[in-house]
């Protein structure tokens, strides 16, 4: 027997082609670079708070993802509806790193809403918890699934202000500073909650 014969055409001693190595590389590298990304939550039906809380530590328990900022919490009047028709929502944001594309990311925001029972019935209607994206690196994105950033962020002081608070020097890609934001179109409809706490995931 030809050892040497044998060993050649093992496949399992054969050269990795370059191409392979290429993917393993890229890939390795987004591991241990993970993106930045802005998450809003809202919420107006039930325990507000505790739903809000409880999506924080499902974003914490996804695997790839880590919760770096946790934002106060603001009330707001309803988006889009008549005075008095809805209750008022529990405002907050979060900035995550995490190795997950934006598809993935927003899969399992869609996963979090659906396991805090959120019933997509009517546009602006009363919800359990609301997960949106709002930004995703400098991702800019027309895509109807996901856009990036969020097409209505800008314009909305419950995602402005509270993320604002976790980070002044924030930016919406495409529109600007937070701050020149905020700044635009003020405080109307949305209230500070200081006795109201949301803490990062244990």
């Amino acid at each position: 027997m030809n050892n040497g014969l044998n060993a050649q055409s093992d496949p399992t001693v054969q050269p990795v082609p370059a191409s392979v190595v290429e993917a393993v590389d890229a890939a390795d590298t987004t591991l241990s670079n993970p993106k930045w990304a802005v998450i809003a939550l809202g919420a107006n039906l039930g325990n507000r708070l505790e739903t809000l809380q409880g999506a924080i530590d499902a974003l914490g328990d996804t695997p790839g993802l880590r919760v770096k900022g946790v934002s106060p919490v603001y009330e707001t009047e309803p988006w889009g509806v008549a005075p008095g028709s809805q209750p008022s929502y529990l405002n907050a944001v979060v900035t995550v790193k995490t190795t997950l594309p934006p598809s993935s990311l927003l899969e399992r925001g869609h996963a979090i809403e659906e396991a805090f029972d959120r019933v997509r019935e009517e546009r602006w209607g009363p919800r359990t918890i609301d997960v949106d994206i709002v930004a995703y690196a400098d991702v800019v994105s027309d895509d109807p699934v996901l856009t990036l950033p969020h097409p209505r962020a800008h314009q909305r002081a419950f995602v402005l202000a509270p993320w604002h608070d976790i980070d002044a020097e924030a930016r919406i890609p495409g529109r600007g500073a937070v701050s020149a934001l905020l700044a635009g179109i003020g405080l109307t409809g949305v209230a500070p909650r200081p006795d109201l706490e949301l803490h990062l995931p244990e």
